[in-house]
């Protein structure tokens, strides 16, 4: 065989830093994205970011007054970056093969800012004409500072306990508590770990276990949830005698009974009648299962809508929450250096970055908009309705519509959330399997689960539906579903079976 040189051309997929990374930011939550722009602002000094988190704090100048110039110099600032952008961007259209023609690029439109006279503002920042009455009112407040439940147990120590020997035994009581007020280790186990030398008697830890016993909150320091319900109600007030002792004995004796709902068993046990039990069960529903939760320090979770879902006549509109849209640009100063080097030197690199970077969070943005648009064209029974109004909707067909794959839609619609007037929805919420119906049509899955809450939130809670009357029920509407299926919805609900569900 001879050897020989060919030219053949050919055409292959290939994964670009540049696609990489617009791969990656499509992906990332609203708080993962915020996390890597910090990341990515400390490794480039090409890249800066326009919105200052401060810009809305406060300022203080020496003598105590309030100085807005960082309001003014905001405003300005961002009329300098307007205008710087516009002549970049004319250059850049002028010759794109320049390195120096590219300097500044804004992923969102800067807000238009106003500024307003020193005249126009009091001491406290808020208009004169409109000062209220109260002096606190419209200021900052401090939140108060946590105090947790050993704190809290502490205190009440040293106000009721003078010995230092005592105080000693019950802060060791304390400091075996768990988060939820229970003592986790028994008095033989702490009376084993103690020093042999201090000679601690058993009949001194259970003094100290007493004393924790009856500071607040009540039902601390149980060993146990029959002990713990046992301690509140002893201190429950204004209960007739009759019902504090049922209600004493259920939960010391027949409390899993009492937790499965088999009232007519423990009719028969305690020999009651209907009534007594009902004011029996009242009275344990007032108790805590975990005193010390009010005392826990976690914190809540809060989400922040990427889109905002409003009414506008009879139409839907979708707007991008600007407050979640970082506003980034390449650092002028090096720019202005790049430019009179001529795209020369070791920031090259860093200066395609910064540009793959805002051109990548723009497409972003772009891209969460379109599907959510596409998502409210197709779901505008839901924002009219509500869920039981919800149709079928699967991935493909919002990439069909949209000419993109089904793997970016995915991304897109992970960890991103919609705020519409029925509440906060991450996107994949809008997306559901069907349910076929009698008369060939199709019904979503969330629409089910709807439809399941209501019939639920509606039964006789003396004889609550079962599965089985639910699916039923909804094949009366037309809807062919198995009773395992209504099962499988219900549990997805949190709704617990139709035994936990019966009341008296």
């Amino acid at each position: 065989m001879k050897q020989s040189l060919q030219l053949r051309t050919s055409q292959h997929l290939a994964l670009t830093p540049q696609l990489q990374q617009s791969i990656r930011l499509l992906q990332l939550s609203t708080l993962e994205l915020h996390q890597e722009l910090e990341t990515l602002l400390i490794e480039n000094p090409m890249l800066e970011r326009v919105d200052d988190p401060l810009d809305h704090a406060i300022r203080l100048l020496a003598d105590g007054a309030i100085s807005d110039s960082g309001k003014q110099s905001e405003s300005e600032f961002a009329v300098q970056t307007t205008s710087e952008q516009s002549k970049t961007e004319t250059s850049d259209n002028a010759d794109n093969n320049e390195v120096n023609g590219e300097v500044t690029g804004d992923i969102s439109t800067i807000a238009e800012s106003t500024s307003q006279s020193d005249d126009d503002w009091s001491f406290d920042d808020s208009p004169q004409g409109s000062k209220s009455s109260e002096e606190d009112e419209g200021r900052p407040q401090l939140e108060a500072a946590h105090i947790s439940l050993k704190q809290h147990l502490l205190e009440q120590m040293r106000v009721n306990l003078r010995e230092p020997r005592d105080r000693a035994l019950v802060e060791l009581i304390i400091d075996a508590l768990d988060d939820s007020g229970y003592l986790t280790e028994s008095l033989d186990e702490i009376h084993a770990s103690l020093p042999l030398e201090l000679y601690v008697e058993p009949e001194e830890l259970s003094f100290a276990l007493a004393m924790v016993q009856s500071f607040d909150p009540p039902g601390v320091a149980a060993r146990s949830p029959s002990e713990c319900l046992a301690l509140q109600i002893k201190r429950l007030p204004k209960i007739a005698f009759v019902t504090r002792r049922l209600a004493l004995a259920i939960v010391e004796t027949q409390l899993p009974l009492f937790a499965q709902r088999d009232f007519n068993k423990l009719k028969k046990i305690f020999n009651c009648d209907e009534e007594d039990l009902r004011e029996a069960q009242v009275v344990i529903r007032l108790c805590k299962p975990k005193p010390g939760s009010e005392f826990a320090s976690d914190a809540s979770d809060y989400v922040v809508p990427d889109v905002i879902v409003k009414q506008v006549g009879n139409e839907w509109q979708v707007l991008l929450n600007q407050d979640v849209m970082p506003k980034l640009r390449v650092n002028s100063m090096y720019a202005n250096i790049m430019k009179q080097n001529r795209g020369e030197g070791s920031l090259t690199p860093q200066l395609q970055e910064a540009r793959w970077l805002v051109k990548n969070m723009r497409q972003r943005f772009e891209t969460i908009l379109r599907v959510s648009q596409a998502i409210v064209e197709r779901q505008r029974n839901f924002f009219v309705h509500g869920a039981v109004a919800m149709r079928p909707l699967v991935l493909r067909e919002i990439a069909d519509t949209l000419g993109l794959h089904e793997s970016t839609i995915s991304r897109v619609t992970t960890q991103k959330y919609m705020l519409t007037p029925h509440g906060m929805f991450e996107l994949k919420y809008f997306f559901g399997s069907h349910v076929a119906t009698e008369t060939g049509g199709e019904a979503s899955s969330t629409a089910i689960r709807a439809l399941i809450k209501q019939l639920i939130g509606a039964e006789d809670q003396k004889s609550p539906l079962s599965d089985s009357k639910i699916a039923d029920m909804l094949g009366e509407q037309g809807m062919v579903i198995a009773r395992r299926t209504v099962a499988k919805y219900r549990e997805a609900l949190k709704i617990p079976p139709v035994s936990l569900r019966k009341s008296l």
